[in-house]
C-alpha cells in the first residue's frame, strides 16, 4: 500500500501508477486501515472495468427517487400546467405516505406491494377514479426509472382497476334551465360561469384562467390548456356575449373572474358552496362543473364533429 499524509493534514492519502498513469487521491479519512481499504477498493474498480466488469450502481428506494429525481422533473417539465402538478402532487403525496412502498427499493417493489397499497386507499374509502389516478403516477414513475437508467430489470406492470364511473352525464334542457335559474338567484358569477361552460365547451380551468384579452372579435380565444390542441377559438353565443358584455363594464381586473385567491382568479373551491346550493335548489340530480362541458359537446356531436 502507497497511504501516506500530506504536510498538515489529518486524512491520509494513496499515490500509486495504474498502465502508465499516476493517480493520487485523498482517502479523506483519519484511520490508516480504512484508507488502506479504499485504496485497495480503487485498485479493484479499476481491474474490473478494464475485462468489462462493472460496479452495481446503488438501487434508490421509491422515497428517494421521488426527491431526486421524479419531483423536480414534473415540477419542470408542468410549470406552466396547475392541473397536472395538483394530479402528480396529490399522487405522489400518498405514494410516499404508504412506507412499504415508499420505503422499498425500486427492484424491490412488487406486485404485492401495489396490492397492499390499493387496499389501503380502499379504506381510507376512495372511489376507484381517485385510486386509479394515484396509479397512472406510480406506473408513470416506474416506466421512467427504467429509462434513466435507476434499474437494471423491469419494474412490474401497474394495472389499473375496473370499474371507475366516467363522466359521461348530459343534462336535459330541463335541468339546465332549472339549475341557471337557481344560480342566478344567488349570484351570477355561478350562472355566468356555467352558461360559458355549456355554450362554449371550456374545460372548468380554462374559464376560470380567462383574462380580458382572450376576449375580443365576438370570440373566446383559448391560449394553452390541458393538452396540445387545447389552443382554440370559440364564438361566444348571444348569451355568453351579453353576459360578458355586462362584465366587461364594470372590471377592475385582468381576470375575467377575479377573486382573492393567490392566483387572483377564480378556483374549482370558489363555486363549490354555490354549486351545491343551486342543485339543491333547482333539485337536479348532483354533477361536476365538467357536466356542462361534455353536455356542450355531445350536443355539438349532432351537427359537426366536437
Amino acid at each position: 500500500m502507497s497511504v501516506y499524509k500530506q504536510k498538515g493534514s489529518k486524512n491520509w492519502w494513496y499515490k500509486f501508477t495504474w498502465r502508465d498513469r499516476q493517480i493520487r487521491q485523498s482517502t479523506k479519512q483519519p484511520n490508516k486501515l480504512v484508507a488502506e481499504q479504499i485504496e485497495a477498493a480503487h485498485k479493484a474498480g479499476l481491474a474490473k472495468a478494464e475485462v468489462g466488469i462493472r460496479e452495481k450502481k446503488p438501487v434508490p428506494t421509491l422515497r428517494e427517487f421521488i426527491a431526486n429525481d421524479f419531483a423536480p422533473f414534473v415540477e419542470s417539465r408542468f410549470a406552466s400546467k396547475a392541473k397536472t402538478l395538483e394530479y402528480y402532487r396529490i399522487g405522489l403525496k400518498n405514494l410516499r405516505e404508504f412506507e412499504p412502498l415508499a420505503n422499498s427499493l425500486l427492484d424491490a417493489i412488487t406486485g404485492d406491494k401495489i396490492a397492499a397499497f390499493i387496499a389501503k386507499r380502499r379504506q381510507a374509502g376512495l372511489a376507484i377514479a381517485s385510486i386509479n389516478r394515484q396509479l397512472e403516477v406510480l406506473r408513470r414513475m416506474l416506466k421512467l426509472a427504467v429509462e434513466w437508467g435507476k434499474v437494471e430489470r423491469l419494474l412490474p406492470k401497474v394495472e389499473i382497476l375496473s370499474g371507475e364511473n366516467h363522466r359521461e352525464r348530459v343534462l336535459s334542457p330541463d335541468e339546465e334551465n332549472r339549475y341557471l335559474a337557481a344560480a342566478s338567484a344567488q349570484s351570477f358569477l355561478p350562472r355566468d360561469v356555467s352558461t360559458i361552460l355549456l355554450d362554449c365547451a371550456l374545460r372548468p380551468e380554462e374559464c376560470f384562467r380567462m383574462r380580458w384579452e382572450d376576449v375580443r372579435d365576438g370570440a373566446l380565444h383559448i391560449l394553452f390548456g390541458k393538452t396540445e390542441n387545447a389552443r382554440r377559438t370559440i364564438p361566444m353565443t348571444q348569451r355568453v356575449a351579453a353576459q360578458i358584455d355586462m362584465r366587461q363594464t364594470d372590471a377592475t381586473s385582468e381576470w375575467v373572474f377575479p377573486a382573492p385567491t393567490a392566483t387572483g382568479h377564480i378556483e374549482k373551491s370558489t363555486l363549490q358552496k354555490q354549486h351545491k346550493k343551486a342543485l339543491a335548489a333547482a333539485k337536479v340530480e348532483p354533477f361536476t362543473l365538467y357536466t356542462f362541458r361534455h353536455t356542450c359537446l355531445t350536443r355539438w356531436a349532432a351537427f359537426m364533429d366536437p
